[in-house]
């Protein structure tokens, strides 16, 4: 299974996912910058944190209009593994590959900590090594984190089973539903704004994130 690690101007996890799947996982991953157009021969794609394009307009806005984004909604279109974390789930939802947006937090404050997280829905390509309702650590980092959408598309993801991750013991940033991660309806997009690749090796203190890169290259092998 090869990885493509989007790089936009701005982003700053990029490096943090490439080693979580190459040095910890052993994965085949490239970095792919977001001015190519093409993602031909990659079976998985990973949108990462940061700041692109400085988040001018709108966290992910201008990302959004890359010129990879075809590629990736083509990939997304295709059911193969679309992830993105904090920056990459804004743009995801700015590409309209999942419902809803993340607006400012209510503390109209950056928070950057480790928080309490519930594995709402373990029967995803991204969360099959975590037991249905367990709690994990992982840390987030944003100033945009707080997810919003209307009553409807809240109902719908509810009802689909697509909210993946549910902030347990506090709602750092106002997430409606206490929401931390949403997959599309066909499940092979999620979005997230903690992130799982800080938290791949005992080195750094927790590992809880390193499940879910194990989950997709364990469903590619299941797939082959």
């Amino acid at each position: 299974m090869k990885f493509a690690v989007i790089q936009f101007p701005g982003s700053n996890c990029d490096i943090d996912l490439y080693e979580a799947l190459h040095t910890v996982c052993g994965a085949d991953v490239e970095y792919v910058p977001s001015k190519e157009s093409s993602l031909d021969g990659f079976d998985a794609v990973m949108l990462p944190g940061g700041f692109s394009y400085g988040d001018y307009l709108r966290a992910g806005a201008i990302a959004r209009f890359t010129n990879i984004m075809p590629a990736i909604v083509k990939m997304a279109n295709e059911g193969k593994p679309v992830f993105g974390t904090c920056n990459g789930f804004q743009i995801l939802t700015e590409a309209g590959l999942l419902p809803g947006a993340l607006k400012r937090n209510d503390s109209l404050k950056f928070i950057c900590k480790t928080v309490e997280l519930e594995v709402v829905n373990n029967d995803t390509i991204f969360t099959s090594e975590y037991q249905q309702g367990e709690k994990i650590n992982l840390p987030i980092a944003h100033a945009d984190g707080s997810f919003y959408a209307d009553e409807a598309t809240l109902k719908e993801l509810e009802d689909n089973h697509q909210v993946v991750f549910r902030y347990s013991k506090e709602n750092p940033n106002g997430s409606l539903h206490d929401i931390a991660g949403i997959t599309n309806k066909r499940g092979n997009v999620l979005g997230m704004m903690p992130h799982p690749e800080r938290a791949v090796e005992a080195l750094l203190g927790n590992t809880d994130g390193l499940r879910l890169f194990k989950s997709i290259l364990d469903h590619a092998e299941v797939k082959a």
